[in-house]
């Protein structure tokens, strides 16, 4: 009887710990790219923003994509659908506005402002073989350190992105978007994970095409 209630208490206090809600929705907007983007960054960047919403309807996080992405492939590749792996590593993707103060994979704080994404490959070497389940990131860098270069050293880029959260490059891991439609969604990837996804349009020269990426918001790795 003793154990039974004991189990009982402790399943009410999961219970009133647990938030109210815990699902995220998204609301698509147009809206000009932030003024704090550099003029470099800031014409690259299309006018639709994804506003990521938390479980009572509040503001996180506002993001815009890039109009087009340069990546590097051939005629073949295209028609075969590209990869993130046909975009240079560190190329400028997008930009994000943090509401309010989020927590990249490696569960650290990036405060409330404006910051650019780039794209990051995961070193495949044993200090971060599995703590991902894919090693594709977006890292965020504060928008006044970017000046919008095409790319840059990878080493560059970890340093810019350090000072987002004064200890180790803002991570946010990417899924993969094969379920991307015309319009941006929100999705439950499990485990703690919900994302925004959507298509990325991507040129390879005169061709055009996109990529699906699935950007998470929330959620962390376990190692962290």
């Amino acid at each position: 009887m003793f154990f039974r209630s004991v189990s009982r208490a402790a399943a009410l206090l999961l219970i009133a710990a647990a938030p109210a809600s815990a699902d995220y929705s998204i609301k698509v907007v147009t809206a000009p790219p932030p003024k704090e983007l550099a003029a470099a960054v800031g014409k690259l960047l299309g006018d639709q923003c994804v506003q990521f919403l938390d479980g009572k309807g509040e503001l996180m996080a506002e993001v815009w994509m890039r109009k087009e992405v340069p990546a590097k492939a051939t005629e073949a590749q295209v028609k075969n659908g590209l990869t993130l792996r046909e975009i240079p590593e560190t190329t400028l993707v997008g930009a994000v506005r943090a509401a309010k103060a989020l927590s990249d994979y490696r569960k650290q704080k990036v405060p409330p402002g404006v910051y650019t994404l780039r794209l990051a490959f995961q070193p495949q070497d044993g200090d971060h073989m599995g703590t991902a389940p894919y090693n594709e990131f977006l890292l965020v860098s504060p928008a006044a350190d970017d000046d919008g270069a095409p790319t840059m050293k990878p080493r560059a880029l970890f340093e810019m992105s350090v000072k987002a959260t004064g200890s180790h490059a803002g991570v946010f891991v990417l899924f993969p978007g094969k379920d991307a439609g015309d319009e941006p969604k929100v999705a439950d990837k499990g485990d703690g994970h919900w994302a925004v996804v959507l298509k990325m349009h991507v040129a390879v020269g005169d061709l055009k095409t996109t990529i699906g990426i699935a950007l998470t918001l929330v959620g962390t790795s376990p190692a962290a």
